[in-house]
């Protein structure tokens, strides 16, 4: 399979492709839990516990800010392919907004997903 080119990519908050955004980023985990008792004769065993999901997304202003707090249907789109897309609900937990004499106006943002993500299939 081919390398993916990221130009492509998009982020829909609500159904609606956020203008100006230039990059996203999402980091997906889970914890691991410490399972160990005498019975494993010394050796560390783990199971796995709560996976959760959060990341940012950055770009220039076109247009008004999200709301900070608000919990949003988000589409993290690797592509324009119908399978290569994050999809969850997630909470804005933080705007950054940025502006200098020598450069465009942009914002970055940070979410919080809550319940489960979708993961691309291609």
């Amino acid at each position: 399979m081919p390398v993916l080119s990221g130009k492509a990519g998009e982020v829909t908050v609500g159904g609606t492709t956020v203008a100006g955004i230039k990059s996203w980023q999402l980091d997906y985990t889970s914890e691991v839990l410490d399972s160990t008792d005498f019975g494993d004769a010394g050796v560390r065993t783990f199971a796995a516990g709560c996976s959760s999901w959060a990341g940012s997304f950055e770009g220039y202003k076109k247009g008004a800010p999200l709301t900070i707090g608000s919990e949003v249907a988000l589409v993290l789109k690797e592509s324009q392919t119908a399978t290569q897309k994050w999809t969850g609900q997630a909470i804005v937990s933080g705007i950054h907004p940025a502006n200098s004499i020598d450069g465009l106006t942009a914002y970055s943002y940070d979410f919080q997903g809550t319940g489960a993500l979708t993961v691309p299939t291609a």
